[in-house]
């Protein structure tokens, strides 16, 4: 990457250093916001529509007016590209809105412009040695609210799973939730079972992941069983392999879970099928970018 960050906020391209929130910005006060994280890869950013459709889904739950059309958005995005690449490398793209700056009041505020940010970090792939060797996961009680398929910037419950993992040995949380499995701290969460993947149903208690539906769709396309429903925290326990996802983490195996062994505890055959697939759709994008 440059050595200089170029961001977006409210109107302006400016480096990170010079850009600056006001304390009463509602995000900062009440997590009163939504995000998105869009990867890029051969500097194009991969699904933008459907990070922008899911960016707004977010904003209509809160509601927040889209600040900026469809368009907008793309040049903007584009254009934080452009300024951060280096060579082609992978970035990941940060967007933020907030309800803005007013006096602190828990009710909305009446014709406040909302805060827009966005930024560029590089994007590196999950390391080999995690996909060879897979990752630890514990199961933790989920606690959060019930609108958990909004993409809100007050994620004080997920920072705190993240760590109890983290505090275990474990890389990711995997969330429960009235006996049924939901998702991890920070990503989506498949099962295979007798070579059928297995993913919770979209609701209010997960986030509805692009990089989830993606994996669904790679899933329907290659011709491997998916089904899309609850999973029971007895089958979680049982499955043949666990995965999890997420736009930065793609589609990594989990091999053990509250310290006991997933199966044989290595990665298993369809999650080495489906991560040559999504590698496969990287690729592709790349091609295209450089054909272009």
């Amino acid at each position: 990457m440059s050595e200089t960050v170029i961001v977006y906020l409210n109107g302006d391209f400016l480096p990170l250093d010079e850009a600056k929130v006001s304390v009463l910005d509602r995000g900062f006060i009440f997590g009163d916001g939504v995000y998105e994280v869009i990867p890029v890869y051969g500097n194009q950013p991969f699904r933008l529509e459907h990070h922008l459709q899911r960016l707004q889904d977010s904003l209509n739950a809160i509601q927040i007016n889209n600040p900026l059309s469809t368009n907008e958005w793309k040049d903007i995005i584009t254009h934080i590209i452009k300024q951060n690449k280096d060579g082609g490398s992978d970035q990941s793209i940060y967007l933020q809105i907030t309800r803005g700056v007013a006096r602190r009041d828990h009710s909305f505020p009446d014709d406040t412009p909302p805060t827009v940010f966005v930024m560029s970090t590089p994007l590196n792939p999950p390391e080999q040695t995690l996909l060879n060797s897979g990752i630890d996961a514990v199961t933790l009680p989920d606690i959060r609210w019930l609108n958990c398929h909004i993409k809100a910037i007050s994620l004080l419950p997920n920072v705190l799973f993240r760590q109890q993992a983290i505090d275990a040995g474990a890389t990711e949380a995997i969330l429960l939730r009235d006996g049924m499995a939901t998702e991890g701290a920070a990503s989506n969460l498949f099962i295979v079972k007798n070579d059928v993947i297995i993913t919770p149903a979209k609701s209010s208690k997960l986030l509805p992941g692009i990089t989830r539906d993606l994996i669904v769709e790679l899933a329907v396309s290659n011709g491997i069983q998916c089904e899309e429903r609850d999973i029971s925290e007895t089958e979680l326990r049982n499955a043949d392999e666990i995965w999890i996802s997420s736009s930065t983490k793609e589609v990594m195996p989990v091999v053990k879970l509250d310290d006991l062994e997933v199966a044989n505890g290595k990665p298993g055959p369809i999650w080495s099928k489906m991560y040559q697939l999504y590698q496969a759709c990287k690729a592709s994008l790349r091609s295209a970018a450089a054909a272009d």
